[in-house]
C-alpha cells in the first residue's frame, strides 16, 4: 500500500494569523504571526521556503520533513528552516506562538546568482534547535514595520528580504561561503539619478528593484552601496524625503489628510507618526508654530 500524496496546498492552521503581510505589496517575502493551540498539521508540501521562529513559550515539536522524523524541545528564539517542495508534517503539544517567514524559490535563485554567481545553491533543512540572532532581529523588524507602515513597508521589506536571503545562503546552503565585501559608492551622476527618481515618485510605493535598475546594480548591492553612501537605508531616506515634501506643502492650505496622501503615506496616522518622530512635533503643532500672529 502506497502512502497518500501530501496536500499540495499551503499550510492551513486552526486560527488565522494575528498579523500578516498579505495585502501589503510585499513581493519576495511574506510574514505571518501566529498563536495556535496544540494541534497536528497533516502532511503537506509548501511551494515556498519557510522560516519558523518560536516567538512564545517552550513547546514540544514533533516533525516529519522529507521523510525524516525529529522531535525537539523548542524554546523562545529557536529557528527552523524548511525548504520549499519538501513534504512536511507537524504536531505540537501546547499553545504555540511563532513567526513564519515565507520566501519565493525564484527569489533565492536570483539573489544566489546576483551575489554568489551561482543559481544552484539550495537551502539545507534545519530541524533542530537552531539559534540565529540575525534572523530573530529581522523577524521582529518586519513585524514592527507592518504594524507601523502597513502598505508603505514594501521598500523596507524588500531590502530586508535581500539581506536575509544572502545570510541564509551564506550559512545554510549546499555551498555555504563567505560574503564578499562590497566596495565603492555611487558616482555623482548615479546619485543624482536616484534622488531625482525618488522625488518624482514620492506619491507611490517605490520598490528596491526600480532604484537598483537606475544604476545597474542588483537590489542587494544597491541597498549596501546606498547605506554606505548615506548612512541610512533607502526606506528611511524615502520617508525623510516625504516628510520634507510635506513640510513644504504645509503652506499651501491643503489639509493634513490631503498632504499625507500627496506624499505617499497610507494614512494620516502613519504620516503623523513619522512626522513627529523626525520633526519632533505633530503636523498640527508644526502648522500652529508657523502661523503668523494674525493667523493665530
Amino acid at each position: 500500500m502506497t502512502n497518500p500524496t501530501p496536500n499540495k496546498l499551503p499550510l492551513i492552521l486552526p486560527r488565522s494569523p494575528i498579523l500578516t503581510s498579505d495585502g501589503s505589496n510585499w513581493d519576495n517575502i511574506h510574514f505571518a504571526y501566529f498563536q495556535q493551540p496544540a494541534c497536528e498539521v497533516p502532511e503537506h508540501v509548501s511551494p515556498r521556503h519557510t522560516l519558523c521562529l518560536n516567538a512564545g513559550k517552550p513547546v514540544r515539536l514533533d516533525q516529519v520533513v522529507d521523510g525524516h522524523r525529529q522531535a525537539v524541545d523548542s524554546i523562545p528564539g529557536d529557528l527552523a528552516i524548511y525548504p520549499a517542495a519538501l513534504s512536511q508534517q507537524f504536531r505540537w503539544d501546547r499553545e504555540a506562538e511563532f513567526f513564519n517567514l515565507f520566501l519565493e524559490p525564484s527569489f533565492l535563485t536570483q539573489v544566489s546568482y546576483d551575489v554568489f554567481g551561482s543559481d544552484r545553491l539550495e537551502l539545507i533543512p534545519q530541524l533542530g534547535t537552531l539559534s540565529d540572532p540575525l534572523v530573530h532581529q529581522i523577524s521582529l523588524a518586519l513585524k514592527t514595520s507592518l504594524e507601523i507602515d502597513g502598505k508603505n513597508s514594501s521598500l523596507y521589506a524588500d531590502a530586508i528580504a535581500h539581506a536575509l536571503v544572502v545570510h541564509l545562503l551564506a550559512r545554510y546552503s549546499t555551498q555555504s561561503r563567505p560574503i564578499k565585501p562590497i566596495t565603492g559608492g555611487f558616482s555623482q551622476t548615479q546619485w543624482q539619478q536616484v534622488v531625482d527618481f525618488i522625488h518624482a515618485n514620492l506619491d507611490r510605493n517605490i520598490c528596491l528593484a526600480e532604484l537598483a535598475e537606475i544604476v545597474r546594480l542588483s537590489p542587494y548591492h544597491f541597498a549596501h552601496v546606498f547605506k554606505k553612501s548615506t548612512n541610512t537605508s533607502p526606506h528611511q531616506y524615502v520617508i525623510r524625503c516625504r516628510i520634507e515634501r510635506a513640510k513644504q506643502l504645509m503652506v499651501t492650505g491643503l489639509s493634513i489628510a490631503e498632504i499625507a496622501h500627496t506624499v505617499g503615506f497610507a494614512s494620516q496616522g502613519h504620516f503623523t507618526s513619522h512626522f513627529k518622530r523626525l520633526v519632533g512635533v505633530t503636523p498640527k503643532v508644526f502648522l500652529q508654530q508657523r502661523a503668523t500672529p494674525q493667523e493665530r
